[in-house]
């Protein structure tokens, strides 16, 4: 047995996989059941087919913030991240199909810079995550103003086929998010650096004492999570015709609250890949009926906050198993 796989069993076994699924899930059943009664417009083709994409961005996002939520922290970076890699893939090729390549490649090389000043600050320099992220979050955005000057840009053909276009009847974008979420599920869940991933974020402590590189995953969560952010931008770039130099503002919230709807403790350790996934599909969805019952958009970011507050009352009782009752997680007594 593996010195990871020792580390705290209990700690990664708390909250089982069928519990975040299943509440995800079922939540979202009921959701699409009151849509279909209520604005069944809002679960048409049309609706559903122009949701989507902009539900595999919120996943992809997500997926991300998981990584770096697993380890305790947040990463504020990400509006800048995705708002650098639209900038990017939009400005650099000025709609010349032929420097899309490059320019991703540019953006991929930016996602890593920032990556690594992230997990320097925060995992050897020991900042805070909020704020070293906050710091280079306004970096990227000193980059986002560089590339583009603050004004939009056109995208390439190519990159409005590529991200925009459909396979098998699903926007590519989608696919995308699909093989994201299976990258990030089969490292988590099948590999040993993935169990010792979860282990650092679940007890950094007992991971340092059991001679794992407890720096070293809370550095690489960074630099993972600014990959998924740039693929995110990349994305956005080629599904809005002419995407503003300030995409990624609107993804910071949905990213910390599908996390938190798909069940991963805000405290670091275990992930739920699958269902901060369908937590995606679900705020998504989510916005779309509001708006098809009246609700503003400017009401939007409400919205979330409610959404990130429903996930965390939710996962706040702890459940008995064969009971079928919650409870209030106990209270510790101090001794006097």
């Amino acid at each position: 047995m593996s010195n990871a796989a020792a580390i705290q069993p209990g700690l990664l076994q708390q909250m089982p996989l069928a519990r975040s699924f299943v509440t995800v899930l079922s939540s979202t059943v009921v959701l699409l059941a009151v849509c279909f009664i209520f604005a069944p417009s809002s679960v048409s083709m049309g609706a559903l087919s122009g949701s989507l994409p902009f539900a595999a961005i919120i996943a992809i996002v997500g997926l991300g913030q998981l990584l770096v939520v697993q380890q305790g922290g947040f990463d504020l970076s990400l509006p800048g991240a995705v708002s650098l890699a639209v900038v990017q893939a939009t400005h650099y090729p000025q709609q010349d199909n032929a420097l899309l390549l490059a320019a991703v490649l540019i953006a991929v090389c930016f996602a890593l810079a920032a990556g690594i000043l992230n997990g320097l600050l925060v995992s050897v320099f020991r900042l805070n995550a909020i704020i070293a992220t906050i710091g280079v979050n306004a970096l990227l955005y000193g980059g986002v103003f560089a590339v583009s000057g603050g004004t939009p840009s056109i995208t390439t053909d190519l990159l409005a086929t590529i991200a925009g276009g459909e396979t098998l009847g699903l926007p590519n974008s989608v696919w995308f998010a699909l093989l994201a979420l299976g990258v990030v599920t089969f490292v988590l869940k099948k590999t040993v650096v993935g169990r010792r991933f979860e282990a650092v974020g679940a007890n950094p402590l007992a991971a340092r004492a059991a001679g794992l590189a407890v720096r070293r995953h809370q550095f690489m969560a960074y630099v993972y999570a600014q990959l998924l952010y740039c693929l995110a931008g990349v994305l956005i770039a080629g599904i809005t015709r002419e995407p503003t130099a300030f995409q990624g503002d609107s993804l910071l919230l949905p990213s910390v609250a599908v996390v938190v709807l798909g069940g991963t403790s805000l405290l670091g350790g275990r992930g739920f890949p699958v269902s901060t996934v369908i937590a995606a599909f679900f705020l998504n969805q989510l916005s779309q009926f509001a708006l098809a019952v009246g609700v503003p958009y400017s009401a939007q970011t409400i919205i979330q906050a409610l959404a990130l507050g429903f996930g965390i009352g939710v996962y706040s009782f702890r459940w008995t198993v064969g009971q079928g009752k919650a409870t209030e997680p106990k209270k510790v007594e101090e001794k006097p």
